[in-house]
């Protein structure tokens, strides 16, 4: 549970969170994202649309029994800007089979997500990420269960996205990613919350 947090994510900040099981992490995304209320205190989102604030949860928890293709899955990124009963066209979808080839899926926009390890459906959620194109985007342990290889790759797409001046939050749990990829951290832990520049005080890997 996440208590007694004051601050504000600068426009086009690149931004850890950090902290134990249990700190708050999983649900301050889903605060900032208006999918969970605060039980006191209020969140500003500056006047941003729902579509501006996109939410990437934990791969582990998604269902990928569901027989959907990836192209599918990624389409479903264009929902906020079409509305919910606009259908998705050929346009669309060659728009998404160019987002999996910018994630490195080329040609597999119409394998079924089930199919896929790991990392390459976490591909896919980053090139679904592509196409919602909002502003803010929270990720949640985007980097826990893929390979050291896929783990850079999507790093050189965040870092992309941070240079288009987009506002980004990652949960994560590698020191030595936090050292070197993210300018801020968040680290929850209690009455200790820090919040500021990484160098200065974000928890660092053992020697």
């Amino acid at each position: 549970m996440v208590e007694n947090l004051t601050g504000a994510f600068a426009p086009g900040s690149l931004t850890a969170l950090t902290g134990d099981n249990g700190a708050g992490k999983t649900t301050l995304l889903r605060a900032l994202a208006g999918l969970h209320a605060p039980a006191s205190g209020t969140i500003d989102r500056g006047g941003l649309a729902p579509s501006d604030i996109a939410l990437l949860p934990q791969g582990s928890q998604l269902d990928r029994a569901f027989p959907i293709a990836c192209r599918d899955v990624v389409a479903l990124g264009l929902a906020g800007r079409l509305g919910p009963f606009a259908g998705i066209g050929a346009a669309q979808l060659r728009s998404a089979e160019q987002a999996l080839a910018a994630v490195g899926l080329a040609d597999m926009g119409k394998r079924a997500i089930g199919a896929l390890s790991a990392g390459q459906f976490q591909r896919v959620l980053f090139a679904r990420l592509m196409l919602q194109d909002a502003p803010v985007l929270l990720l949640d342990e985007p980097f826990s269960t893929v390979d050291t290889a896929t783990a850079a790759d999507l790093l050189t797409i965040l870092h992309r996205w941070h240079k288009d001046g987009k506002t980004i939050v990652v949960v994560l749990h590698d020191p030595d990613m936090v050292q070197k990829h993210f300018p801020d951290t968040l680290h929850l832990d209690g009455a200790q919350t820090t919040w500021g520049p990484t160098p200065a005080w974000a928890p660092r890997a053992a020697a």
